[in-house]
């Protein structure tokens, strides 16, 4: 019985106490203009993405939330900016954020509307400063820096 609930600990420790794997998406249209949308939960401009699901990758992931959260389909995914693990930069839970830069295209439109209140593509000198989600402010400047950051 005792091997049991040592066994059940660990699993229960392997799943409740690992952080969980999510992306951000920096959706640039032909044009050059990024693409945010505004979150539902906080009213903040953000990054499109969100978790990967059990069994899919990370492209799977980002062309999934791509186009539940903006209705655009990747079109290339260029490349990776970085990795943003820091336990406090979700606020919600801690989560291991792969974040990278696709080309996309088709037509906004939100998907996702309990998610999802907004949906807008914003020149890069033009973005909501102060007024962005998490650490998207930061993985923003990253990309603008043309850096790749393991964080």
């Amino acid at each position: 019985m005792r091997r049991l609930w040592h066994f059940i600990q660990t699993v229960l420790g392997i799943i409740f106490r690992h952080p969980i794997t999510g992306t951000s998406i920096i959706p640039i249209l032909p044009d050059g203009r990024i693409v945010l949308i505004r979150r539902r939960d906080n009213g903040l401009w953000s990054l499109p993405g969100g978790m990967v699901d059990w069994g899919e990758d990370i492209p799977s992931a980002v062309r999934r939330e791509l186009a539940e959260e903006t209705g655009l389909e990747v079109a290339a995914i260029r490349r990776l900016v970085g990795v943003y693990s820091s336990p406090d930069r979700d606020p919600r839970i801690h989560s291991i954020c792969v974040v990278v830069e696709v080309e996309v295209q088709g037509e906004m439109a939100i998907k996702d509307t309990i998610e999802v209140s907004d949906v807008q593509a914003f020149d890069s000198n033009a973005l909501p400063k102060g007024r962005l989600s998490h650490d998207h402010g930061r993985q923003l400047q990253d990309y603008f820096k043309g850096l790749t950051t393991l964080d």
